[in-house]
């Protein structure tokens, strides 16, 4: 029987995920100044309790019921028209208007605040909204970097043009971002992009775009970024330019770009991922000829600090729903969180999902820093960008079918949201760069922004003002130049280490972070976490051990009854 309600199948619905989450109103308030925290805790409340309840029906409805593709009218008209369910339009009145999740970032005047608010109160509520809706959060991000890249390379007519509607947050007003990069031979191979770009004669200084672009996510977007070749330009990525897509003509009229299909997906199917067929589509050139490739990088760099925010999210959710389970829920006469292999299992889940919360503020907050102008916060930004993106991702793979299993048969059902967060969260490891490609990318950050010292620099930082106990000191003392050592290495041409060693830089940044926040929050417990995270995911074990020690049973409570 169920310990709370007499009943035996728990449900956790309803739930306030900002109130029930200590450890995220906690940290909040490390990483955000006091009065920025209590002027925005009535919104933080109001959306964890829709996370736990409307926004998470919505959700699910959503999903049940995915866009479909009208190719015409019933007159016969091309109008390309994808119709998405209701629910789906009310979460994005939700994302864009209530919460401006995509306009945090660009202006000074939303959730009530004179001032522009840091990257970390835009994660912050991502990150509540995600334990929701997964899908969505890709066209918030999309438009959040499409406005990034426009404001930072576009031409100063496309920006005071399209800005305002990129950040509107009236949803009929709003336009939504996309990125168009992916062509069948030009995954993650942009150097093989075959989409060409020739100046259109009827409009000067607009080019024309001909080619097919095999995955589109919010494939009906307002606005687009796209790799295309210059006619004339050279082969491989130094001829990739970049280009801004509109749906719509001055006139009103559809651009000439068709959406031949969407995809039927695995996970993310409240949003509509297509194909596109580019036959002379009208286009603005964004920043330097044939640097599209260093331009696209930056948007894509900024989807991929989301994708590990979204992957953070998706954990919490995943350890809220198995925690509530283990403690609501009777087997054998015990609950199942006094049993000792769950409780084991729970701190499995726990502890990667923790990691990833630890290292999405702390690269919120270098980001913020990095955009001042704050050389070596770019230097270190750079490296812990693919850093999330690569491990936390991969992560929440494991982590929600773990949770499923906790649930048992239940979570194996529809009605409960263990499968859409396990389908969903397949997506983190493969879109914006697969796990090797961003792997790769740790390397290229070390050897051309030297930000491996950057980040051993951050670690010093992080444990100086830490004051970690000998014991956990010790730990860091061994595991810091090993990880250290193995990146080099990687970096340095001996590539079959670099899956290896972009793992051990991530657990020892976290390790580190987490060191830092326990003495900031004042509580053992995430020091606690920092040492399993050495113990268990970087320093070598005898997995055959048998251990007569304590195995530290009441501090592994005490980190079950915080979570």
């Amino acid at each position: 029987m169920s310990a709370a309600d007499g009943h035996p199948v728990p449900d956790q619905f309803g739930v306030n995920r900002y109130r029930e989450d200590r450890w995220l109103r906690e940290l909040l308030g490390v990483y955000l100044p006091a009065d920025l925290l209590t002027h925005l805790a009535p919104r933080l409340d109001r959306l964890g309790e829709l996370a736990g309840g409307h926004l998470d029906a919505l959700a699910g409805e959503a999903d049940r019921n995915p866009p479909t593709l009208a190719p015409r009218t019933r007159t016969g008209l091309d109008a390309q028209r994808i119709a998405k369910h209701p629910a789906y339009r009310e979460m994005e009145r939700l994302a864009f208007g209530e919460f401006a999740l995509a306009a945090i970032s660009h202006r000074d005047d939303v959730l009530g605040w004179q001032g522009q608010m840091p990257p970390t109160v835009k994660y912050a509520l991502t990150f509540l909204f995600v334990q929701a809706e997964f899908g969505l959060c890709c066209p918030v991000s999309m438009t959040d970097s499409l406005a990034r890249t426009l404001k930072k390379f576009g031409a100063r007519e496309l920006v005071d043009r399209f800005l305002p509607r990129l950040t509107s947050l009236d949803p009929d007003a709003l336009y939504q971002g996309a990125m168009f990069m992916t062509e069948q031979g030009a995954g993650s191979d942009v150097g093989a992009t075959e989409t060409t770009a020739r100046p259109d004669p009827d409009a000067p200084g607009a080019w024309l775009l001909e080619g097919e672009k095999w995955f589109c996510s919010n494939a009906d977007a307002s606005l687009a970024m796209v790799l295309a070749r210059p006619e004339g330009a050279p082969p491989g990525l130094k001829g990739v330019s970049l280009f801004l897509l509109p749906r719509h003509l001055d006139d009103g009229s559809l651009n000439r770009y068709r959406i031949v299909r969407l995809k039927d997906k695995l996970g993310t199917r409240s949003m509509a991922s297509g194909e596109i067929r580019l036959e002379g589509a009208r286009a603005w050139l964004i920043g330097e000829p044939q640097r599209g490739f260093v331009q696209m990088a930056d948007m894509v760099n900024n989807s991929r600090l989301s994708n590990g925010v979204r992957a953070a999210g998706l954990m919490r959710r995943a350890a809220s729903e198995a925690l509530h389970v283990a403690r609501h829920r009777a087997a054998f006469g015990r609950r199942l969180i006094d049993l000792p292999l769950m409780r084991r299992q729970l701190l499995k889940i726990i502890l990667p999902g923790e990691q990833a919360r630890s290292m999405m503020f702390q690269t919120a907050a270098v980001l913020a820093r990095s955009d001042g102008g704050d050389r070596d916060a770019y230097r270190l930004a750079r490296i812990l960008t693919p850093l999330i993106k690569f491990r936390a991702c991969r992560d929440a793979r494991r982590v929600t079918g773990d949770a499923m299993e906790v649930r048992g048969g239940c979570g194996y059902i529809e009605e409960w949201a263990d499968p859409r967060l396990v389908r969903d969260a397949h997506l983190g490891s493969i879109w914006e760069g697969t796990s090797n490609i961003v792997a790769l990318d740790v390397n290229r950050a070390i050897r051309r922004e030297d930000a491996l010292d950057a980040l051993e620099a951050h670690w010093a930082s992080l444990l100086q003002e830490a004051a970690p106990t000998d014991e956990l000191r010790a730990l860091f003392d061994q595991a810091m130049p090993r990880a250290s050592a193995l990146a080099r290495a990687a970096a340095d041409g001996a590539e079959h280490l670099t899956r290896r060693s972009a793992s051990a830089l991530y657990h020892v940044t976290t390790a580190a972070a987490m060191a830092w926040e326990a003495a900031r929050i004042g509580t053992p417990e995430r020091a606690r976490l920092a040492q399993l995270v050495l113990t268990h995911r970087v320093l070598p074990a005898d997995p055959l051990a048998v251990s007569a020690a304590d195995d530290g049973a009441a501090a592994e409570a005490a980190i079950l009854d915080h979570a």
